[in-house]
């Protein structure tokens, strides 16, 4: 028999440790019911949430959700935020769930609180309405009481998407995980549309002429025709602003411009390798660099060669994006008796306009007075304004929509948006390629050929500090669509008729591809009995090829490039916007962890 003392001692230990086995089972308690509470309370807010975001471009619409939303926040970062709970978050393995589930709650606190409770708090003196032109006028003073709040509630935006961002997913459970990466999607989207928000309130009062005179040289983008950012340069429109009124100034077709003997502004050598000149001596080449900063000031010097007029920057357009704004306006009469509407925009522009007129200058001209009536009916405050920025909001993610100014504090907001139209960039978020179309038959045949892309990781490790290594191919195919008889049953200003010397029906495609910074090229395959060319472009290695393809015919391009760093975990391809809405601007594809 043990002593009396070693059965007091195992008596006192048993009791210690029945306490702490209960303290334990308290605190789990405690936790789980407060973990349940607080999920309760995010799943509520996430019914909310979306649709706040969603409506940040009327503030007096999201007023109304915000405090709700705020009560649920404020209740799921209290849950999570207390000792005990503080305490469970050093346990080894439920300690990095419970660590993951009180960031997502604050981060979600610090939004409301942070970016949505402000705009809510002037959301009240604020109308969509206020947009609206009012006698071709539209009162700028509305944005001077949202750009502060605005400007906060970017920034607390994009720090809690950072701190989301930072969690480790390796440590978490797969629902846990998989909650993190919709939170982090999430604030990811509204850290862009809180950001888009702050710019805008800032640059419009300006561009609307509120501290001075302003006049917007806007080129309108063929796609039936391929350049890298959309299509050839056809009709041309000044627009001028003044205290709020906006009124076109003058109109032009591309063709009443040269070919100039040299470029018109230098180009680096970098590009003179890839393109040649020809982007600085062809007005309808000015886009075939995939960097509107460089499209934007070689438009503006040719606008004043040819008209003597300095302009204040440059707007870039395809019929597709003038489809969106047709959306909000509805369906606006031409001078030609036709009617234009969201449905069949496109094809009246990019392919019935051929049908109709035989002479280049004729079609623009159609094209021309098509953007005038559009522009005149959103002048006169014709249509929804929300829809109208919806419309807007949606050419610019698909960089349909695109701006330099030739003012260096506009251009710097502008800077890394996409309505700048800069080159792909790799940075924390993403590594992004690029894949740039090209006309090469001196026609408008890529009405008929298909650009499909696909982009996938191949050996992708994700480690834990959230950075990625491994292998991905990004592949390319071009299909000609156009009838078997395309040679003959197509006009002549359509097939080309050979004049290149590209035989008719046959559709010439150049493509550019450019590889993310960080990556290497292991190898490249062509379909067709060709090989690649290429260069670099800003730190970007390029390939190049052509392809010749007859009704029918198809080439596929396959790249395979590896990590040279730990990289982002997200793969982006930026492609030429074409005529169709449905084929994506932009693909992603990310790295999960095995």
């Amino acid at each position: 028999m043990l002593p009396r003392s070693a059965r007091v001692a195992g008596i006192v230990f048993a009791s210690m440790l029945g306490a702490v086995l209960l303290a334990f089972i308290v605190a789990g308690v405690w936790v789980g019911v407060r973990a349940a509470s607080a999920q309760a309370h995010l799943r509520t807010a996430q019914a909310t949430v979306g649709e706040t975001v969603d409506s940040l471009h009327d503030p007096a619409r999201a007023a109304g959700l915000v405090e709700e939303l705020s009560r649920e926040t404020s209740a799921a970062r209290e849950l999570t935020s207390d000792p005990v709970w503080r305490a469970a978050e050093h346990l080894p393995w439920a300690g990095p769930q419970l660590a993951a589930v009180s960031t997502i709650a604050a981060a979600a606190d610090d939004v409301v609180g942070g970016a949505l409770t402000p705009l809510a708090e002037v959301a009240t003196a604020f109308s969509l309405d206020s947009l609206r032109p009012s006698g071709g006028r539209i009162e700028t003073a509305v944005f001077d009481s949202i750009a502060e709040p605005a400007r906060a509630g970017a920034d607390q935006v994009a720090a809690a998407a950072a701190s989301v961002g930072a969690i480790d997913g390796g440590a978490l459970l797969a629902p846990v995980r998989d909650a993190v990466a919709e939170v982090s999607e999430l604030l990811r989207a509204s850290a862009t549309a809180t950001d888009a928000l702050a710019r805008a309130s800032v640059l419009l009062p300006p561009m609307l002429g509120a501290e001075g005179e302003r006049d917007y040289l806007i080129v309108f983008q063929n796609n039936a025709e391929w350049r890298s950012l959309g299509g050839i340069v056809g009709a041309l429109a000044v627009v001028h602003t003044v205290d709020g009124t906006m009124q076109m100034t003058a109109q032009a077709s591309a063709t009443d411009f040269p070919r100039y003997e040299d470029a018109v502004l230098p180009l680096s050598d970098e590009l003179l390798t890839l393109y040649g000149p020809r982007p600085g001596r062809w007005l309808q080449n000015v886009t075939q660099v995939p960097d509107f900063a460089v499209t934007g000031p070689l438009a503006k010097e040719m606008w004043l060669r040819e008209t003597g007029q300095e302009v204040d920057g440059v707007i870039a357009m395809d019929p597709v994006a003038l489809s969106y704004l047709l959306e909000a306006t509805g369906p606006v009469l031409l001078p030609t008796g036709d009617e234009l509407t969201a449905d069949n925009a496109v094809q009246l522009l990019l392919q019935d306009v051929y049908q109709r007129y035989e002479r280049p200058r004729d079609q623009d001209a159609f094209f021309a007075a098509a953007a005038a009536s559009v522009f005149d009916t959103v002048a006169r405050g014709a249509g929804d304004p929300a829809a109208m920025v919806a419309a807007l909001g949606r050419a610019g993610d698909e960089r349909r929509l695109l701006l330099w100014s030739a003012v260096a504090e506009d251009q710097a907001v502008l800077a890394e948006t996409s309505l700048a139209g800069g080159l792909p960039v790799t940075d924390a978020e993403a590594s992004r390629f690029g894949v740039y179309l090209n006309d090469g038959t001196g026609s408008k045949m890529d009405y008929y050929v298909s650009a499909d892309t696909s982009l996938t990781w191949d050996a992708c490790v994700a480690g834990e500090d959230d950075r990625a290594t491994g292998g991905a191919t990004l592949t390319l195919t071009l299909t000609s669509t156009a009838p078997p008889d395309a040679a003959t049953s197509l006009p002549r200003h359509v097939t080309g008729g050979g004049v290149y010397g590209v035989a008719a029906g046959v559709a010439r495609t150049v493509a550019y591809l450019y590889l993310p910074e960080g990556f290497e090229l292991t190898q490249a395959i062509l379909s067709i009995d060709r090989g690649f060319g290429g260069g670099y472009h800003d730190g970007r290695q390029v390939l190049t090829f052509s392809a010749d393809l007859a009704p029918g015919d198809s080439v596929t391009a396959t790249v395979s490039v590896r990590t040279v760093a730990p990289s982002a975990r997200t793969l982006i391809a930026e492609i030429t916007p074409t005529i169709s809405a449905d084929i994506p601007a932009t693909i992603v594809s990310d790295c999960v962890s095995p």
